[in-house]
């Protein structure tokens, strides 16, 4: 009752501004403002814009000497007279920016290839950049020919879409894969752009903090630190962004509301129900920032996170590991009931060594947090899935704890959990734990046994399997086991007349028409959204052990992906990964260029171009210099 008073309190204070900015002398609004429209009622984006088909009225195609069009109609002014310097919750004593012991070094993280490369071999490799550079041209040529300045493309219709507050997401998240790529021309031309973007301006609200921080904050500071600081203007718009992003911090315990309103200064609060991924997940871009401004308001914000990760690490009802929701406003994190490594928690556990080496080891802590992360995470999230072949493979689940004491684990893998393979290979060589790099190679093989598992060769969005018993250390094939799991997982694709045919006769059937291959159970979600994560794990090991099998995985991957995800336009998601003729669903997200073939593409370069001893990449793939 006291949280919905107050919500209703923060609408009535919004709405009195909205009246008394509406009704100031001089100023003259037309219509219903944005912010009107938000909280009286009224036509709004929301969070689910829709995308847009070359209608009349589209923003032409620029030519390349062509000065970029204006991208965004002008919000009300009272979303940018909210937007002050000066803050409610104002901090006068920053926590500093740690610097390493005197002597200080990381271990080395990457393999020594010294080895000598076959002529044949150089050729082959070459011809596969060659493939994947096409296919990065192929994708940025359509959306400046039709997405220009918009956030995505669509892909198959050629229209665009509007999913990140209309700041032109793909162009900045794409920037230091075109530098890496050798696209210069177009890097430049997308940099001249940048320039003219307000972020004070948001196309819609709300502002989803973390999602502007990986890939708007992210995607300037690694084109910034990749083009070794060539181009000021992505500092300066990088820290245009921060001082906005910053404002979202001003609440009584200076943790940010990650889904932001622009309401005015420090009017909203934290939510009581956070995402763990969106509140821990921040600390590599604004670190970065700090090193390269010298504000130290940005560090002191996310180490303030940092350390209420650290305080409620060891109360959560599975110690060691953050629950998917928590409580930021009250910094409370006993509640939560949903573990795991998958969507909406995995980047939390991503940031922790990655930032540790970003600091280059000036603080223990968040290499305290990563070895107590990952020893809950080897004891509750990882298991052995059985398999027809018995291949010793991890992968990663989900954990239920109830309030009454009850677990419930459900063996329910995620095409976002297979970032794990390349945390647990970061982890080992940075904290020198040796055992961890079979962890990671055992990872990276569960995510390719499922990949294989398809007939188009990719691994489905989210699927089951069944764990192996705890009392078979061999993990002995049951295919009885398997078939009763399916039957128990999938019961509304049969008819009446079904469950009462023979057995043996009614599996086949089941198996057949839910195109299940023997080893995965049920499959949640078919789809492929063109995801980093299996290459992003491959690209790590392969640069931590050389192991070359890695790198034709990679390439048949490559292969797969792009034959069954290719448009006029593009490349697009695709709605079934267990259909050759699967329909394509009109999506490519920024992530795309940003992540899956910049990994694509730094597997098959040689290995001391974006060396992981010389940077360390965000969440959406964006390298910072250590």
């Amino acid at each position: 009752m006291a949280v919905r008073k107050r919500r209703l309190l923060l609408l009535a204070v919004a709405a009195c501004i909205v009246l008394v900015i509406r009704y100031l002398p001089g100023t003259e609004l037309s219509g219903q403002t944005h912010l009107e429209s938000i909280l009286f009622g009224g036509s709004t984006d929301g969070d689910k814009p829709p995308s847009h088909e070359n209608e009349d009225g589209a923003d032409p195609p620029p030519s390349r000497s062509s000065k970029a069009p204006e991208k965004h109609p002008p919000l009300q002014e009272e979303i940018n007279h909210q937007q002050q310097h000066h803050l409610l919750n104002p901090i006068h004593n920053f926590i500093p920016l740690p610097s390493p012991p005197a002597g200080a070094t990381l271990p080395r993280i990457q393999h020594d290839f010294n080895q000598h490369e076959s002529e044949t071999a150089r050729r082959t490799r070459h011809a596969r950049l060659d493939s994947i550079r096409s296919a990065m041209v192929h994708s940025w040529t359509g959306y400046r020919s039709k997405a220009w300045l918009h956030d995505e493309l669509a892909p198959v219709t050629g229209g665009y879409r509007t999913t990140f507050n209309g700041w032109a997401a793909t162009l900045i998240d794409s920037l230091d894969t075109l530098w890496i790529m050798g696209l210069k021309a177009d890097f430049e031309e997308a940099v001249a752009a940048v320039a003219a973007i307000d972020f004070d301006t948001p196309a819609h609200l709300p502002i989803n903090v973390f999602e502007t921080t990986i890939r708007y904050l992210g995607g300037l500071l690694g084109a910034y630190d990749v083009s070794n600081g060539q181009y000021p203007t992505l500092l300066t718009k990088a820290k245009d962004v921060g001082d906005m992003l910053y404002m979202a911090f001003d609440t009584p315990n200076h943790m940010p509301v990650t889904r932001w309103s622009k309401l005015g200064v420090g009017v909203e609060v934290a939510a009581g129900d956070s995402l763990i991924a969106e509140l821990g997940s921040l600390s590599l871009e604004f670190t970065r920032l700090t090193q390269l401004t010298g504000d130290p308001k940005f560090y002191d914000a996310v180490q303030r996170i940092t350390d209420c990760l650290e305080g409620q690490q060891s109360q959560t009802k599975m110690p060691g590991l953050f629950p998917h929701t928590v409580n930021a406003r009250e910094c409370y994190f006993g509640d939560g009931v949903t573990f795991s490594i998958g969507g909406t928690a995995d980047s939390v556990y991503e940031y922790l060594p990655k930032q540790y080496q970003l600091l280059k080891g000036a603080t223990e802590q968040y290499k305290t947090l990563y070895e107590n992360a990952v020893g809950a995470i080897k004891r509750l999230i990882l298991f052995r899935p059985m398999t027809p072949q018995n291949e010793d493979l991890l992968m990663a689940g989900t954990l239920k704890a109830y309030g009454n004491g009850r677990v419930e684990f459900q063996p329910q893998m995620q095409h976002l959990a297979c970032f794990a393979g390349g945390m647990f290979a970061l982890g080992a060589k940075l904290f020198r734990l040796s055992d961890d790099l079979d962890i990671a190679r055992k990872l990276v093989r569960g995510c390719h046994w499922a990949l294989n598992q398809t007939p188009t060769g990719i691994m489905p969005e989210m699927f089951h399997v069944i764990p192996c018993p705890e009392d078979d250390r061999q993990c002995t094939w049951d295919e009885k086991a398997w078939e009763q799991d399916m039957l128990r997982r999938n019961t509304n694709d049969e008819t009446h007349e079904d469950k009462y045919l023979p057995e043996l006769q009614r599996l086949r059937q089941k198996a057949e028409r839910l195109r299940l291959p023997k080893g995965i159970s049920a499959i949640a979600n078919r789809g492929y959204e063109l995801r980093p994560e299996v290459i992003e794990s491959i690209f790590v090991l392969y640069r931590i052990t050389g192991d070359e099998e890695l790198r034709e995985t990679a390439w048949s991957m490559f292969v797969a992906v792009t034959n069954h995800t290719r448009t006029e336009f593009g490349f697009s998601s695709i709605e079934d990964v267990t259909r050759n003729d699967s329909r394509k669903v009109d999506k490519m997200e920024s992530f795309w260029m940003a992540e899956t073939l910049k990994y694509f593409w730094l597997l098959f370069e040689e290995p001391d171009v974006v060396s992981l001893d010389d940077f360390v990449f965000n969440t959406e793939a964006h390298p910072f210099r250590l």
